[in-house]
């Protein structure tokens, strides 16, 4: 069974940084649309090409009495990411270490 820990030490791992680049991925976007980026700067283009396929999904779902004006779908991000590195990567490593 250690190979199956092991697999899932793994998998939970690169969970938790892809969770974390995603995380400042869209810190950094959010960051940078305060100041009014050149939408052809390559970084820029890199930013919003990573971030949207998350950010675009949460903004169809919240209603329009929760749009203030400003785009909160970067907040509601940050907590589902952290929602699942709390919850899922935890619980991954915790099975693991229950199967050695």
């Amino acid at each position: 069974m250690f190979v199956l820990s092991n697999f899932l030490i793994a998998i939970a791992r690169i969970l938790e940084v892809t969770l974390s680049v995603l995380y400042w991925l869209i810190l950094i976007r959010a960051l940078i649309s305060w100041v009014n980026p050149d939408p052809h700067n390559p970084i820029v283009q890199f930013l919003y090409k990573a971030t949207e396929p998350i950010l675009n999904p949460i903004r169809m779902i919240l209603p329009l009495g929760l749009r203030f004006g400003m785009d909160i779908s970067p907040i509601i991000a940050f907590l589902a990411i952290i929602f699942l590195k709390s919850f899922l990567v935890r619980t991954m490593l915790d099975l693991a270490a229950r199967l050695r």
